[in-house]
């Protein structure tokens, strides 16, 4: 080939190279698979050509810098010692990271029979557990030992084909070189605006779809779309079998479901007089149960809260669903288990969703999402943006599709006395609430704030001279602040026209750390949730087992609200309830029942376990078949109905017109 012979001779070996990889690598999955997939012809053919066309992409996307490289350098360098140490050594990295990559396939697939996907990007950020179990399963020297060897075998192949010497001493025109890396980048560019996994998704048969991707392009697919496919991982039952039994579990003496197959929707009616007031709901970063005096702890750093908890109606069993921030965002919006993967609240397809700002808004009340760094981040402006709530926040960057937003303000210079990496201080952005509260006022408006807080985080600092420990110390410090920040907000708006007729609530967004002896720590998911200002119920605790999801449906009842739900949470107030709670992580999802954990893992994987909630302890026990059977119910139907387009708004089949005016009178 022409490329051979230019100074492009060792990128295009090295595209040769990893292409024929690959098609071995794909061949030998095929034979381990063969039992399982479509084998004729046409079918065959469709996987090798889509894997080509992957292949191909993967490896130009490897060499485009190194185009660049080529394009640019001077002929009379071409030859000289630094570009021959140069092409040497990347030649021979490229080729060793290609090697790796491709053995590491082979155990990945003989675990989960599939190309790299969320799971492997999942164990990124577990890199401690990840070595040292591949070092306890492979002879880790002896892999290494082969890929070095496998990887030098290739540099002396590519040797004694000349390819470095026709490199080395071609004589390229730089119109020619620039004709070759445009080429280059119109491939890449082309393959990364119009390919994508989905087009190896198209036959019937998943391995067939499985082999036609390539693992590289896989993995950064998954890293992208954070998503992690719950029918081929985890286990399944009848799909109608499946929501029979979550409707059975959400059935409530007031809810009335639709006569819609593969749907939970139904109308809550509560027939009491409803109340109407304002509800601003602070959304603490990092802060487990655990930092309270009302939950024991003795080191007095909440004050403030603690004394809000004997006066607020007050959530004392509740576990977050995830562990990280919009995992807590998902649960506490959209109501719904957590679905493997990453949260709704970062993939694509996930506008117009029905959640609690649907219901509010149905109420007629404004709808704002308030946070004190840049709403970029995590996605989260897009997706409150993109579903019915304004932004504030501290934003700086431009955010693609900005448009879409309903409004989105900027916290102004002139009113932030403090700032770090994450944003401005809790006080701060409390401020900002304040002054939006105050413009809803003026215009008789009713509102629902999401306040999204930042100070609980690393790196733990905040304004000095405000609490006894000095900023950036710890986490005991940036707990103490938030506490504080919290009592400078009540006394603010406690002097507020609009105070008398706002309900706050305090709830985390999951806890200060989920690492723990288990797999999943249930301890480690135990939040705080304070209600306060309730203008219907006395100070009081609720004891029984919930999740964040339960929350704005047993608001909503307590403030006798009718209206359509889409939600998997329940009010917990009413007879009947059956506590549990959903706590998981990208890949373990777990299903709580009193003491009772079931665990759906990857490779239709259940495990039961007792857990000792005092000595914070979980034992395998027997499978509880009916337990398993509810996990899968609720799992696998939240994922159904995300895929599928039936989380968004206009599924919600309306009851009767009066049903968009029940909650219209403001009291």
């Amino acid at each position: 080939m022409k490329v051979f012979r230019t100074r492009y001779a060792v990128l295009g070996a090295f595209v040769a190279f990893f292409v024929f990889s690959s098609f071995l690598i794909r061949t030998l999955f095929i034979v381990l698979s063969w039992k399982k997939m479509d084998l004729s012809v046409l079918a065959l053919a469709a996987v090798y050509a889509k894997g080509f066309v992957f292949d191909l992409a993967v490896s130009l996307y490897f060499t485009v810098l190194y185009s660049l490289y080529l394009l640019f350098l001077p002929q009379k360098w071409n030859n000289q010692a630094f570009n021959r140490i140069f092409t040497y050594t990347g030649s021979f990295l490229a080729v060793l990271l290609s090697a790796f990559s491709f053995f590491a396939e082979v155990p990945f697939w003989h675990e989960f029979e599939s190309r790299y996907n969320f799971i492997a990007v999942d164990y990124l950020m577990y890199t401690y557990e990840v070595v040292n179990n591949i070092n306890q399963t492979y002879p880790l020297p002896y892999l290494i030992g082969s890929m070095v060897l496998i990887s030098l075998l290739t540099m002396l192949f590519f040797r004694k084909q000349k390819i470095f010497t026709a490199s080395f001493y071609s004589v390229t025109p730089f119109k020619q070189r620039l004709a070759a890396t445009a080429c280059i980048f119109m491939a890449v560019t082309a393959s990364w605006l119009l390919l994508s996994n989905d087009w190896a998704e198209t036959g019937r048969n998943r391995y067939n779809n499985e082999l036609a991707k390539s693992g590289p392009f896989s993995f950064f697919a998954a890293f992208k779309n954070n998503e992690l496919d719950y029918n081929a991982f985890y286990l399944k039952e009848n799909e109608g079998l499946a929501f029979r039994t979550v409707r059975n579990e959400l059935a409530e003496q007031n809810a009335r479901f639709q006569n819609t197959p593969f749907s939970i929707s139904r109308l809550i009616a509560n027939h009491d007089q409803a109340q109407k007031p304002n509800v601003i709901m602070v959304t603490i970063e990092s802060f487990s149960a655990g930092f309270m005096g009302y939950f024991g702890n003795p080191k007095n750093i909440t004050p403030v809260l603690d004394s809000v908890a004997k006066e607020s109606m007050v959530f004392t069993d509740m576990y977050a669903t995830g562990t990280r921030t919009v995992r807590g965002m998902e649960a506490l919006t959209l109501a719904i288990p957590p679905t493997p993967g990453n949260s709704v609240v970062r993939r694509k397809d996930n506008k117009d969703l029905f959640n609690i700002g649907t219901v509010f808004g149905e109420a007629g009340y404004s709808r704002t999402f308030f946070y004190g760094g840049d709403g970029y981040f995590d996605n989260m402006n897009l997706f409150f943006g993109n579903n019915g709530f304004n932004i504030v926040d501290r934003g700086r960057k431009i955010v693609p599709n900005e448009h879409l937003y309903t409004t989105r303000t900027t916290i102004p210079d002139q009113n932030v006395q403090f700032e770090n990496a994450w944003g401005v201080c809790d006080e701060d952005l409390y401020d900002a609430v304040i002054r939006e509260a105050d413009k809803q006022q003026s215009q008789d408006q009713p509102f629902f704030d999401f306040v999204m807080t930042t100070s609980n985080h690393t790196p733990y600092t905040y304004p000095k001279g405000k609490i006894d420990i000095a900023p950036g110390t710890g986490r005991e410090g940036a707990v103490k602040y938030t506490d504080y920040a919290i009592g400078e907000f009540l006394k603010k708006i406690q002097k507020k026209e609009w105070f008398k007729n706002t309900v706050i609530i305090f709830v985390a967004d999951h806890c200060a750390s989920s690492a723990g002896r288990d797999e999943v720590d249930v301890a480690k998911y135990h939040i705080p949730c304070i209600v306060y200002n309730l203008p219907v119920t006395h100070p009081s605790a609720i004891d029984v087992q919930c999740s964040q999801i339960d929350l704005y449906p047993t608001l909503f009842g307590l403030l006798n609200w009718k209206y359509q739900s889409n939600f998997y949470g329940c009010n917990v107030l009413l007879p009947g309830y059956h506590p549990r709670a959903f706590v998981g992580t990208y890949q373990k999802l777990g299903y709580l029942q009193q003491d009772s954990l079931v665990i759906l893992s990857p490779q239709q994987q259940a495990t039961t376990t007792l857990w000792n909630k005092a000595k914070d302890e979980q034992t395998t026990i027997k499978q509880d078949a009916g337990l398993i059977k509810k996990a899968v119910a609720f799992y696998q139907t939240a994922y159904y109905l995300y895929k599928n387009g039936r989380m968004k708004a206009p599924y919600l089949e309306k009851d009767s017109l009066s049903l968009a005016n029940a909650n219209k009178t403001r009291h």
